[in-house]
């Protein structure tokens, strides 16, 4: 597997497999020229985006810098051999290399396979917490 940072809209739209949903053009251009916005993807041998992950650099007056993982997913073909776990810590190495202070990621306490995969990647438990949102039509 080869991991590198996606820098074009072409990149992105290759990589809609592994969304939710899927990529539409003007927002993957905004994400690429939004400062502090960083993709990942992961590559098999034959070019195929295996998987990705996504981060957004937050800075608060007390905290400085901190890398929130934002997204995190990995084709099912490509699942438990470690690129979750490869991708991860290729994200907190770049969010070291950016002088962030720490990264942090939300993720629901019921799903095992993504807490795994932070852990195994270095991250500790800082506890229990909810999320609560607003959707908007996005248009």
């Amino acid at each position: 597997m080869d991991i590198r940072r996606a820098t074009t809209v072409a990149e992105l739209v290759a990589a809609e497999h592994l969304y939710d949903g899927p990529a539409r053009q003007a927002w993957a251009e905004r994400f690429l020229a939004a400062p502090g916005h960083l993709m990942l993807i992961a590559y098999a041998d034959d070019g195929f985006p295996a998987g990705f992950v996504s981060g957004i650099e937050m800075i608060h007056p007390d905290k400085g810098v901190e890398m929130c993982l934002y997204e995190l997913a990995v084709d099912t073909g490509h699942r438990r051999r470690g690129l979750g776990r490869a991708l991860t810590e290729a994200l907190v190495a770049e969010a070291r290399e950016r002088g962030c202070a720490g990264a942090w990621v939300p993720v629901d306490t019921d799903n095992e396979p993504a807490l795994a995969t932070y852990r195994a990647a270095g991250a500790a438990d800082e506890g229990v917490f909810a999320m609560l949102g607003w959707t908007f039509d996005a248009g």
